[in-house]
Protein backbone atom coordinates (compact mmCIF):
# COMPACT_ATOMS: atom_id res chain seq x y z
CA UNK A 1 0.00 0.00 0.00
CA UNK A 2 1.31 3.33 -1.09
CA UNK A 3 2.13 6.14 1.40
CA UNK A 4 -1.06 8.59 0.33
CA UNK A 5 -3.32 5.69 0.64
CA UNK A 6 -2.15 4.58 3.71
CA UNK A 7 -2.68 8.53 4.97
CA UNK A 8 -6.11 8.39 3.32
CA UNK A 9 -7.09 5.18 5.10
CA UNK A 10 -5.94 7.04 8.24
CA UNK A 11 -7.52 10.28 8.25
CA UNK A 12 -10.78 8.12 7.47
CA UNK A 13 -10.25 6.27 10.44
CA UNK A 14 -9.83 9.35 12.08
CA UNK A 15 -13.02 10.60 11.18
CA UNK A 16 -15.21 7.86 12.44
CA UNK A 17 -14.17 7.36 15.87
CA UNK A 18 -11.40 7.02 18.62
CA UNK A 19 -9.66 3.66 19.01
CA UNK A 20 -10.63 2.32 15.59
CA UNK A 21 -8.41 0.34 13.18
CA UNK A 22 -9.36 -0.07 9.22
CA UNK A 23 -7.83 -2.46 6.96
CA UNK A 24 -8.73 -3.92 3.55
CA UNK A 25 -7.35 -6.36 1.10
CA UNK A 26 -6.81 -4.14 -2.11
CA UNK A 27 -7.68 -0.27 -2.66
CA UNK A 28 -8.59 1.32 -5.75
CA UNK A 29 -8.41 5.09 -5.32
CA UNK A 30 -10.34 7.48 -7.85
CA UNK A 31 -8.02 10.87 -7.85
CA UNK A 32 -10.79 12.95 -10.66
CA UNK A 33 -13.79 10.82 -8.66
CA UNK A 34 -16.45 8.88 -10.29
CA UNK A 35 -19.94 9.89 -11.37
CA UNK A 36 -21.57 8.42 -8.72
CA UNK A 37 -19.13 10.11 -6.04
CA UNK A 38 -17.15 7.47 -4.92
CA UNK A 39 -13.57 8.27 -4.04
CA UNK A 40 -12.36 4.75 -3.16
CA UNK A 41 -12.97 1.12 -2.80
CA UNK A 42 -11.69 -1.32 -0.55
CA UNK A 43 -12.35 -4.88 -1.21
CA UNK A 44 -12.25 -7.35 2.08
CA UNK A 45 -13.10 -4.37 4.38
CA UNK A 46 -12.32 -4.44 7.72
CA UNK A 47 -13.07 -2.02 10.69
CA UNK A 48 -12.24 -3.03 14.61
CA UNK A 49 -13.20 -0.89 17.77
CA UNK A 50 -11.84 -1.64 21.09
CA UNK A 51 -12.10 -0.26 24.58
CA UNK A 52 -10.44 2.01 26.59
CA UNK A 53 -7.88 -0.74 28.00
CA UNK A 54 -7.58 -1.84 24.06
CA UNK A 55 -9.42 -4.94 24.43
CA UNK A 56 -11.81 -5.42 20.95
CA UNK A 57 -15.17 -4.77 21.42
CA UNK A 58 -16.83 -4.77 17.81
CA UNK A 59 -15.98 -5.44 14.48
CA UNK A 60 -17.33 -5.19 10.92
CA UNK A 61 -16.06 -7.29 7.92
CA UNK A 62 -17.55 -7.07 4.44
CA UNK A 63 -16.67 -8.03 0.96
CA UNK A 64 -16.16 -4.88 -0.84
CA UNK A 65 -17.02 -0.96 0.55
CA UNK A 66 -17.00 1.83 -1.21
CA UNK A 67 -15.67 5.30 0.07
CA UNK A 68 -17.24 8.68 -0.11
CA UNK A 69 -16.92 12.15 1.37
CA UNK A 70 -19.15 11.71 4.44
CA UNK A 71 -19.94 7.53 4.49
CA UNK A 72 -18.68 4.02 3.65
CA UNK A 73 -21.00 1.76 2.01
CA UNK A 74 -20.55 -2.45 2.31
CA UNK A 75 -21.66 -5.24 0.86
CA UNK A 76 -22.08 -8.48 2.59
CA UNK A 77 -21.89 -6.99 6.38
CA UNK A 78 -20.99 -9.82 8.88
CA UNK A 79 -20.30 -8.25 12.17
CA UNK A 80 -19.53 -9.30 15.48
CA UNK A 81 -20.03 -8.14 19.05
CA UNK A 82 -17.80 -9.35 22.03
CA UNK A 83 -18.23 -8.73 25.66
CA UNK A 84 -19.55 -11.18 28.31
CA UNK A 85 -21.68 -12.81 25.43
CA UNK A 86 -20.56 -12.34 21.97
CA UNK A 87 -22.92 -12.00 19.17
CA UNK A 88 -22.87 -11.93 15.30
CA UNK A 89 -24.85 -9.46 12.94
CA UNK A 90 -25.19 -10.06 9.35
CA UNK A 91 -27.15 -7.95 6.80
CA UNK A 92 -26.47 -7.78 2.47
CA UNK A 93 -25.69 -3.91 2.99
CA UNK A 94 -24.32 -1.71 5.41
CA UNK A 95 -23.78 2.08 5.44
CA UNK A 96 -21.48 3.78 7.93
CA UNK A 97 -21.55 7.10 8.71
CA UNK A 98 -18.38 8.72 8.58
CA UNK A 99 -19.10 12.03 11.16
CA UNK A 100 -21.08 10.34 13.81
CA UNK A 101 -19.97 6.11 13.60
CA UNK A 102 -23.74 5.16 13.09
CA UNK A 103 -24.44 2.09 10.98
CA UNK A 104 -27.25 1.72 8.89
CA UNK A 105 -28.07 -1.79 7.83
CA UNK A 106 -30.58 -3.25 5.68
CA UNK A 107 -32.18 -6.18 3.73
CA UNK A 108 -31.94 -9.75 5.05
CA UNK A 109 -30.44 -8.03 8.52
CA UNK A 110 -30.04 -11.70 11.59
CA UNK A 111 -28.57 -10.72 14.97
CA UNK A 112 -27.29 -14.10 16.18
CA UNK A 113 -25.94 -14.49 20.24
CA UNK A 114 -23.94 -17.13 21.16
CA UNK A 115 -26.92 -18.46 23.41
CA UNK A 116 -28.73 -19.23 20.09
CA UNK A 117 -31.01 -16.66 20.23
CA UNK A 118 -31.69 -15.08 16.59
CA UNK A 119 -33.54 -12.15 15.40
CA UNK A 120 -34.12 -10.80 11.97
CA UNK A 121 -35.92 -7.44 10.29
CA UNK A 122 -35.69 -5.78 7.40
CA UNK A 123 -33.51 -2.58 8.27
CA UNK A 124 -31.84 -1.77 11.73
CA UNK A 125 -29.68 1.32 12.48
CA UNK A 126 -26.72 0.23 15.18
CA UNK A 127 -25.62 3.04 17.79
CA UNK A 128 -21.66 1.96 19.05
CA UNK A 129 -21.20 4.55 21.46
CA UNK A 130 -24.75 3.82 23.55
CA UNK A 131 -24.43 -0.11 22.11
CA UNK A 132 -28.08 -0.31 21.00
CA UNK A 133 -29.36 -1.54 17.76
CA UNK A 134 -33.31 -0.18 16.94
CA UNK A 135 -35.75 -0.54 14.15
CA UNK A 136 -39.15 0.85 13.25
CA UNK A 137 -39.89 -2.52 11.32
CA UNK A 138 -41.51 -5.70 11.63
CA UNK A 139 -39.17 -8.35 13.54
CA UNK A 140 -39.10 -12.27 14.90
CA UNK A 141 -36.99 -13.17 17.33
CA UNK A 142 -36.71 -17.11 18.23
CA UNK A 143 -34.80 -19.28 20.85
CA UNK A 144 -35.70 -22.60 22.11
CA UNK A 145 -38.58 -21.94 24.53
CA UNK A 146 -40.47 -19.87 21.79
CA UNK A 147 -40.94 -16.71 18.55
CA UNK A 148 -41.86 -13.56 19.29
CA UNK A 149 -42.96 -11.22 16.54
CA UNK A 150 -43.75 -7.35 16.49
CA UNK A 151 -43.40 -3.93 15.09
CA UNK A 152 -40.41 -1.96 16.17
CA UNK A 153 -37.35 -2.85 18.29
CA UNK A 154 -34.80 -0.96 21.04
CA UNK A 155 -32.58 -3.87 22.65
CA UNK A 156 -28.42 -4.43 22.63
CA UNK A 157 -27.11 -6.09 20.26
CA UNK A 158 -26.43 -9.26 22.07
CA UNK A 159 -30.61 -9.42 22.60
CA UNK A 160 -30.30 -10.10 26.28
CA UNK A 161 -32.31 -6.85 26.70
CA UNK A 162 -35.11 -5.72 24.01
CA UNK A 163 -37.75 -3.67 23.98
CA UNK A 164 -40.50 -4.61 21.24
CA UNK A 165 -42.80 -1.33 20.35
CA UNK A 166 -46.11 -2.93 19.03
CA UNK A 167 -48.40 -5.66 17.44
CA UNK A 168 -46.49 -8.04 19.77
CA UNK A 169 -47.29 -12.39 19.62
CA UNK A 170 -45.30 -14.20 21.69
CA UNK A 171 -45.81 -18.27 21.00
CA UNK A 172 -44.27 -19.54 24.62
CA UNK A 173 -43.44 -23.66 24.84
CA UNK A 174 -43.53 -24.38 28.79
CA UNK A 175 -41.19 -27.54 28.52
CA UNK A 176 -38.97 -28.45 25.60
CA UNK A 177 -40.53 -30.44 23.00
CA UNK A 178 -37.61 -32.95 23.71
CA UNK A 179 -38.95 -33.52 27.80
CA UNK A 180 -42.35 -33.19 26.37
CA UNK A 181 -43.46 -33.95 22.50
CA UNK A 182 -47.22 -32.43 23.55
CA UNK A 183 -45.63 -29.61 25.95
CA UNK A 184 -48.07 -26.97 26.58
CA UNK A 185 -48.16 -23.79 24.47
CA UNK A 186 -49.29 -20.27 25.50
CA UNK A 187 -49.33 -17.28 23.27
CA UNK A 188 -49.33 -13.92 24.75
CA UNK A 189 -50.21 -10.60 22.88
CA UNK A 190 -50.64 -7.36 23.56
CA UNK A 191 -50.65 -3.92 21.51
CA UNK A 192 -47.25 -3.26 23.54
CA UNK A 193 -44.69 -1.92 23.62
CA UNK A 194 -43.19 -5.46 25.50
CA UNK A 195 -40.16 -5.96 27.19
CA UNK A 196 -37.71 -8.41 27.90
CA UNK A 197 -35.08 -9.33 30.30
CA UNK A 198 -32.83 -12.11 29.42
CA UNK A 199 -30.58 -11.77 31.80
CA UNK A 200 -33.43 -12.50 34.45
CA UNK A 201 -35.41 -14.36 32.27
CA UNK A 202 -38.38 -11.87 32.80
CA UNK A 203 -40.76 -10.27 30.31
CA UNK A 204 -43.78 -7.94 30.56
CA UNK A 205 -46.56 -7.61 28.38
CA UNK A 206 -48.52 -3.59 27.88
CA UNK A 207 -51.67 -3.15 27.15
CA UNK A 208 -54.94 -5.35 25.46
CA UNK A 209 -52.53 -8.27 27.08
CA UNK A 210 -54.16 -11.30 26.02
CA UNK A 211 -52.52 -15.13 26.86
CA UNK A 212 -53.76 -17.98 25.57
CA UNK A 213 -53.53 -21.86 26.47
CA UNK A 214 -53.75 -23.99 23.41
CA UNK A 215 -54.47 -26.80 24.44
CA UNK A 216 -57.24 -25.88 26.96
CA UNK A 217 -58.57 -22.36 25.61
CA UNK A 218 -58.20 -20.52 28.80
CA UNK A 219 -57.45 -17.20 28.17
CA UNK A 220 -56.13 -14.37 30.30
CA UNK A 221 -56.94 -10.69 29.79
CA UNK A 222 -54.91 -7.78 31.41
CA UNK A 223 -53.56 -4.55 31.47
CA UNK A 224 -50.16 -5.52 32.26
CA UNK A 225 -48.75 -8.96 32.61
CA UNK A 226 -45.41 -9.45 33.92
CA UNK A 227 -43.88 -13.08 33.23
CA UNK A 228 -40.88 -15.00 34.64
CA UNK A 229 -39.16 -18.04 33.63
CA UNK A 230 -37.53 -20.88 35.53
CA UNK A 231 -34.60 -21.18 32.64
CA UNK A 232 -33.87 -24.54 34.20
CA UNK A 233 -37.07 -26.21 33.31
CA UNK A 234 -38.20 -24.34 30.60
CA UNK A 235 -40.85 -22.95 32.29
CA UNK A 236 -43.39 -20.14 33.40
CA UNK A 237 -42.27 -19.40 37.04
CA UNK A 238 -44.44 -16.85 37.71
CA UNK A 239 -47.30 -14.53 36.34
CA UNK A 240 -48.62 -11.46 37.98
CA UNK A 241 -51.40 -9.91 36.20
CA UNK A 242 -53.07 -6.08 37.03
CA UNK A 243 -55.39 -4.30 35.44
CA UNK A 244 -58.79 -5.16 34.38
CA UNK A 245 -58.13 -8.62 35.05
CA UNK A 246 -60.42 -11.79 33.40
CA UNK A 247 -59.38 -15.40 33.49
CA UNK A 248 -61.93 -17.18 31.25
CA UNK A 249 -62.28 -20.90 30.02
CA UNK A 250 -65.94 -21.86 28.50
CA UNK A 251 -68.21 -20.81 31.05
CA UNK A 252 -66.23 -20.22 33.79
CA UNK A 253 -64.65 -16.59 34.89
CA UNK A 254 -62.65 -14.86 36.97
CA UNK A 255 -62.22 -11.30 37.75
CA UNK A 256 -60.33 -9.37 39.67
CA UNK A 257 -58.04 -6.52 39.86
CA UNK A 258 -55.12 -8.48 40.42
CA UNK A 259 -53.68 -12.22 39.42
CA UNK A 260 -50.89 -14.05 40.60
CA UNK A 261 -49.98 -17.83 38.98
CA UNK A 262 -47.28 -19.72 40.36
CA UNK A 263 -46.02 -22.53 38.02
CA UNK A 264 -44.79 -24.77 40.73
CA UNK A 265 -48.13 -25.35 42.49
CA UNK A 266 -50.50 -24.05 39.63
CA UNK A 267 -51.93 -21.58 41.98
CA UNK A 268 -53.94 -18.16 40.93
CA UNK A 269 -54.84 -16.11 43.61
CA UNK A 270 -56.73 -12.84 43.27
CA UNK A 271 -56.68 -9.91 45.07
CA UNK A 272 -58.84 -6.77 44.50
CA UNK A 273 -62.46 -7.10 43.91
CA UNK A 274 -62.56 -10.98 42.92
CA UNK A 275 -65.03 -12.39 41.60
CA UNK A 276 -65.98 -16.05 40.65
CA UNK A 277 -68.69 -17.23 38.03
CA UNK A 278 -67.84 -20.94 37.53
CA UNK A 279 -69.84 -23.98 35.53
CA UNK A 280 -69.64 -26.74 38.62
CA UNK A 281 -70.20 -29.78 35.65
CA UNK A 282 -67.26 -28.75 33.83
CA UNK A 283 -63.67 -29.80 34.78
CA UNK A 284 -60.53 -28.03 36.35
CA UNK A 285 -58.42 -29.39 33.52
CA UNK A 286 -54.28 -28.81 34.21
CA UNK A 287 -51.87 -25.95 32.81
CA UNK A 288 -51.22 -22.30 33.41
CA UNK A 289 -55.13 -21.79 34.65
CA UNK A 290 -55.30 -25.11 36.40
CA UNK A 291 -56.92 -23.72 39.75
CA UNK A 292 -58.65 -20.46 38.40
CA UNK A 293 -62.24 -22.33 40.23
CA UNK A 294 -60.92 -22.04 43.58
Amino acid sequence: MSRILFVSLFLMVSTLAKAESISANTVTTNSTGSSDGVQQQLQGFNLNGYSNNGQKTWEVNGDKADIFDDKIKITNVDANFYGKENANLKSDTGTINKVSGQIHLQNNVVITAERGTKMTTDTLDWDRNKDLVTTRDPVKITDSQGVITGKGLTAHPNLKQASINKNVKAVINTLQPAVAPNAQKVTITCDGPMQMDQLHFHATFIDNVVAVEESTGRTLYADKMDVWFDDKNKKIKKVICKGNVRAIQGNNASYADEMVYTGDDQKLVMTGRPKIVFDTGSGKGSGMFQQMGK
